[in-house]
């Protein structure tokens, strides 16, 4: 099987394989992605081998291009649209680090940082060249709502929306189903 890494500032990083849940919840949010994509403009992709210049090149966990001409055989060449990392115990300091630090710097629009264990999506949008925390939406179990009251319950946001298209609205709980 052929070893996953990614280049930081011309450094081989090796990449720890995906737990069970990352899969789930990677699975996920590209079907729902995939499915609302069919037929317009933007292509999702996971994986996808990302380069941002001759020293800098990530495969994230998903990724949205709206320009066509950024993929290329066997990469993207260029900042996609949106990006979503899903974390893990070996990836959260470089994904809050050093990838968010090179999204920014390109230009990618939307980011996400989706948590396995708080099962919570954190969305950032670029505004102004800098990453600004548009919110954390959080997949509550049946236990954790009912200790809520009813004002945090209002307060609360289940669903969200990908910035490139206001009609897509995805509930917070089916990116977290098993």
């Amino acid at each position: 099987m052929e070893e996953k890494y990614e280049l930081i500032n011309g450094k081989e990083v090796l990449l720890s394989a995906a737990s069970i849940s990352h899969l789930d919840i990677q699975g996920n949010l590209y079907t729902i992605l995939k499915n609302y994509l069919r037929g317009k403009r933007c292509k999702v992709l996971f994986e996808a081998k990302v380069v941002f210049d001759n020293k800098t090149w990530f495969q994230p966990d998903l990724l949205v291009v709206c320009d066509r001409n950024k993929l290329k055989r066997n990469q993207v060449e260029g900042a996609p649209n949106f990006i979503a990392e899903i974390l893990s115990f070996t990836t959260q300091f470089r994904d809050f680090g050093i990838k968010k630090d090179i999204y920014e710097k390109y230009g990618v629009q939307e980011y996400w940082i989706i948590d396995p264990v708080a099962r919570n999506i954190m969305v950032y949008l670029l505004q102004d060249g800098k990453y600004q925390l548009d919110g954390v939406y959080h997949n509550y179990t049946e236990e954790e709502w009912e200790t809520l009251s009813d004002r945090e319950k209002e307060e609360q946001k289940l669903t969200l929306k990908l910035s490139l298209y206001d009609d897509l609205e995805i509930h917070v709980k089916d990116v977290f189903e098993e």
